[in-house]
């Protein structure tokens, strides 16, 4: 059974079709399990994410960064500020 979009060059396959009609790309070239997955760009089956990040960062652990404590502290006084107003 061809696919709907030829998985080789993207071009539309006729139902029923033995081959693409753009690139001639058929089951033994193009249409196999194989070749649908090989043109996905996968890292391989053996990926090492811990390796990947080592190489990636440079060996830098990143954490996540919150509020620098002086945005609190100004977010405690516009806060207070306001409640003194409103309660005036």
């Amino acid at each position: 059974m061809p696919p709907d979009i030829c998985p080789n060059c993207g071009a539309e396959v006729p139902p029923g079709a033995q081959a693409c009609p753009e690139c001639g790309s058929d089951e033994r070239t193009g249409w196999s399990e194989q070749a649908r997955s090989d043109n996905l760009n996968l890292p391989d089956e053996d990926f090492d994410y811990d390796d990947f990040v080592q190489r990636e960062f440079e060996g830098r652990r990143i954490t996540p960064r919150g509020i620098h404590w002086f945005w609190w502290i100004i977010a405690i006084l516009v806060t207070a500020s306001l409640v003194y107003l409103w309660l005036q």
